[in-house]
């Protein structure tokens, strides 16, 4: 019979939002070696991420050490496995060392495969058990890269390169056992996602865009499976001989919920018997507040920790909607007298983490401002009248800072999305169309004055078959920013004349009609004024309708003219339309 210990996750060195588990990780090596002694552990297998990074500080490595030589002294073998945290080159480098203390190191795959294949003894020296070690496997360790292969088939090329190599591994321990001549148990290790398990903040992406997770129908039919990298305990698909052993110290806040351990794994001379769970006492306080300012501070109340104990690292998430820019001056005041120590302090999101993997792949430039402002605002909730009230202010705030913006620096305007602001939008569009309607009821009154003062000079100028036609693009309710233009057809002078149309466009803030008449060359569109030349005449484009600007026609029957060219310069006609009709016009030329 044989007890293997199984761990992982150990991430040495690690720095928890600026606090050293150095202290944790010297209690939990002393909680360890003082269970192996316990139970009468045969072997140690620690299955990847013995470290926290490729260069971990001295003081992680000489724990390190000391793990191993505390381990040798018990009589126990010792089985480190490479993680996607360790560096090859750092386990290496004292592998040859510390196989003289009965520690065997696999960093990485070995161009040997037989050398990832161990003998597992008993505390009597008889072969207890076959240990198929694998480490944390790299994709250019198992296979090349090849030319027009799709994310498809690198995923399933990689995923089979896995399955290969722990068949390969397999097949060769399963052959030690019979050049042994004993059937006993064989044990094969992993570092890396099975499917369907539950990860954690602290745990990384090892195979990003390549392989998510390896079915567990890949593995091979080994008695015991001992896993790493997931630091959640758990059982993989359902299976009792595959599992996940977990970290043995919690490396995020959201690891506090589930108890850390370390299994023990025991074998007859043939199977395996029974998995037993060792749960590893919390030696660091840690805790997760949550709620709003009044439930934390009641919660805060509640603790009753000792003030000779260590202090309680805190996580406090508050759930408020209004923006509290004292908040962290609140929960210092809130903790002044206590015994603990606030880590992390923020505002707790409602976006499930469903939502995030499933968001769509959107950058910067495929959306307008509008698009980005909405986005942020769905990651808050305004559930009460008082909160939709103040999300309504604030959209229009921002609607307005955008309309500023784009008008300040000549930007084409966006447009809002058509759940954006429908209320600012409503309003919005009511005040243009009656800024609209007023500016054209105007027009209209100074145009009929217009026309009762000229009828009579009408008939002694122009004959009855000339034509003065004028096209007057629709204004729309949104009033575009963009100068169009204004196409004048006068058939006496044979002239077609084009004109940005700047006398109907809106201004942000009009000015009074007596400071524009004392200003009539004050342009309000910065484009020049574009005058067709009689040979490329240019095409009307939009439907012509007969003028009733009577400034427009009384420039053309004026008998100073004497039919000559007539050219109408755009400011003279904005400031015609304008002046009071009684009083005499500029000159035109």
């Amino acid at each position: 019979m044989i007890r293997v210990l199984h761990t992982s996750d150990w991430h040495l060195g690690q720095h928890f939002i600026g606090k050293s588990r150095l202290a944790e990780h010297q209690k939990f090596v002393q909680w360890l070696v003082a269970k192996v002694k316990e139970y009468q552990i045969d072997a140690v297998v620690i299955a990847g991420d013995i470290y926290d990074t490729g260069s971990p500080p001295s003081y992680a490595r000489e724990l390190y050490n000391e793990l191993v030589v505390q381990i040798n002294r018990q009589g126990c073998q010792l089985i480190v496995l490479g993680g996607n945290h360790d560096s090859v080159s750092t386990l290496n480098e004292s592998k040859g060392l510390l196989k003289h203390l009965s520690a065997e190191v696999i960093a990485s795959v070995d161009a040997e495969a037989k050398n990832q294949v161990i003998t597992l003894k008993e505390s009597t020296g008889k072969p207890g058990a076959i240990l198929c070690a694998i480490p944390y496997l790299r994709p250019r360790d198992l296979m090349q890269s090849k030319a027009d292969q799709s994310a498809k088939d690198k995923a399933q090329a990689l995923g089979s390169a896995i399955a290969d190599h722990y068949q390969t591994i397999y097949a060769l321990a399963e052959k030690k056992r019979e050049e042994l001549g004993l059937d006993i148990p064989i044990i094969a290790t992993g570092h890396l996602t099975a499917m369907g398990v539950k990860s954690s903040d602290s745990v990384r992406d090892i195979y990003v865009g390549n392989l998510e997770a390896f079915p567990a129908s890949a593995f091979p039919p080994a008695d015991y499976i001992a896993l790493g990298h997931i630091h959640r305990p758990q059982i993989v698909a359902q299976s009792e001989h595959i599992r996940y052993c977990g970290s043995p110290i919690p490396l995020s806040f959201d690891e506090i919920g589930s108890q850390k351990q370390v299994l023990i794994a025991e074998f007859d001379d043939n199977a395996l018997v029974s998995v037993e769970p060792l749960h590893i006492p919390m030696f660091q306080p840690m805790q997760v507040i949550k709620g709003d300012l009044a439930s934390i501070e009641a919660q805060l109340a509640a603790l009753n920790h000792p003030a000779e104990a260590l202090p309680i690292w805190l996580s406090v998430e508050v759930e408020a909607q209004d923006y509290l820019n004292d908040l962290t001056q609140r929960v210092e005041q809130l903790t002044a007298d206590l015994n603990v120590e606030v880590l992390l302090l923020r505002r707790a999101r409602k976006q499930r983490r469903s939502e995030l993997t499933q968001q769509s792949k959107e950058t910067l430039s495929e959306l307008n401002a509008y698009e980005v402002f909405d986005k942020r605002v769905q990651n808050e909730l305004f559930e009460t009248d008082q909160e939709q009230s103040r999300l309504e202010r604030i959209k229009q705030s921002f609607c307005q800072i955008v309309t500023d913006v784009e008008e300040q620096h000549g930007m084409a305007s966006s447009k809002p999305a058509v759940d954006f602001l429908s209320s600012h939008k409503q309003v919005h569009s009511a005040d243009t169309q009656f800024n609209s309607i007023d500016s054209q009821a105007q027009r209209t009154d100074t145009t009929a004055q217009s026309n009762e003062a000229i009828n009579s000079d009408r008939s002694d100028s122009v004959s009855d078959d000339t034509e003065f036609n004028i096209s007057v693009p629709k204004i729309d309710d949104k009033n575009a920013l963009a100068p169009e233009h204004t196409v004048v057809k006068n058939t006496v002078a044979e002239q077609t004349i084009v004109e940005p149309l700047a006398l109907f466009a809106e201004e942000p803030s009009p000015e009074p009609i007596a400071q524009l008449s004392q200003e009539p060359k004050r342009r309000s569109i910065q484009q020049p004024v574009t005058k067709a030349q009689p040979s490329k005449r240019q095409s009307i484009q939009q439907p012509v309708t007969k003028v009733t600007s009577a400034t427009t026609v009384k420039r053309a029957t004026d008998k100073s003219l004497n039919k000559a060219e007539i050219k109408l310069d755009q400011d003279d006609l904005f400031a015609s339309m304008l002046t009071d009709e009684t009083s005499e016009g500029g000159k035109h030329s």
